[in-house]
């Protein structure tokens, strides 16, 4: 899919790879001016070479980073057009129900999955409301619209994450600036790799009964999630705000809570 992004200046968190990288990649691709912002200093200045980007040190959890970032931006170009909230965790070690789940854990997926979109959202915001123009995409998770098990503070995250994103199409919609979030199903990354996909994943032996609760039978790729950013991003997208894009392979279409 292509369309013109031309002018468009564009900042996407955890674009070091993964979906984040993916996005990051397809925007530029399409003509925008795009910032590749991560915690992981080497790899983003990688991936940004990689995509014709500009590379971003940035940690969501830290206030200071976010503003300082955000006057990065605007002392090179002057505008903000696409905010790409895509940098988020979840627990590998402690998959437990919540009787067990650890505090120290569960503040570390929110602040990363909830706190940060808030803080990144309300900074870009006030950028794009003297613009009267913008878009923030939210990447969320199927887990915020159906719950999953042994992963309460990602499902709460995700959760709030999406009616985050309703919260804001509403208040900033007569700003001109369109909310919207995408919920991918299992996408194919390092991360699932770790936990299903590869041989040595933790939970390898359960990658088929994942894949049976998938219609399309696979994961779905990074480039895809992309491609559901790219639509979201795209001038020719003028009505859709408030929308959570569930992005799963029909997953939720018939789910089953084995997962």
């Amino acid at each position: 899919m292509q369309i013109n992004l031309k002018d468009q200046v564009a900042l996407v968190t955890g674009a070091a790879n993964g979906i984040g990288k993916a996005i990051a990649d397809r925007l530029a691709a399409n003509g925008a001016t795009v910032f590749y912002t991560d915690i992981d200093k080497t790899a983003v200045e990688h991936a940004a070479q990689e995509g014709g980007g500009y590379p971003l040190e940035l940690n969501v959890t830290d206030s200071a980073q976010i503003e300082s970032a955000m006057s990065a931006v605007l002392e090179r170009f002057q505008r903000l057009d696409i905010l790409v909230n895509n940098a988020g965790i979840n627990t590998m070690a402690h998959r437990v129900s919540i009787d067990e789940f650890p505090r120290a854990e569960w503040d570390r997926i929110i602040a990363v999955d909830l706190t940060a979109a808030y803080e990144m959202s309300r900074a870009a915001s006030r950028i794009m409301k003297k613009q009267r123009h913008g878009r923030i995409i939210n990447i969320s998770s199927i887990a915020g619209v159906v719950p999953l098990r042994l992963q309460c503070a990602f499902t709460a995250a995700k959760a709030g994450l999406n009616n985050l994103t309703r919260a804001m199409a509403i208040e900033l919609g007569s700003d001109g600036i369109l909310v919207n979030a995408i919920a991918p199903g299992s996408i194919m990354t390092d991360g699932t790799r770790k936990l299903f996909y590869g041989k040595d994943g933790l939970f390898h032996e359960n990658v088929q009964r994942l894949i049976d609760h998938i219609p399309l039978g696979r994961p779905g790729t990074t480039e895809e999630i992309a491609h559901a950013a790219l639509f979201l991003a795209a001038p020719e997208n003028t009505y859709l705000t408030g929308h959570i894009l569930v992005v799963d392979g029909g997953w939720t279409a018939g789910y089953h809570r084995d997962f």
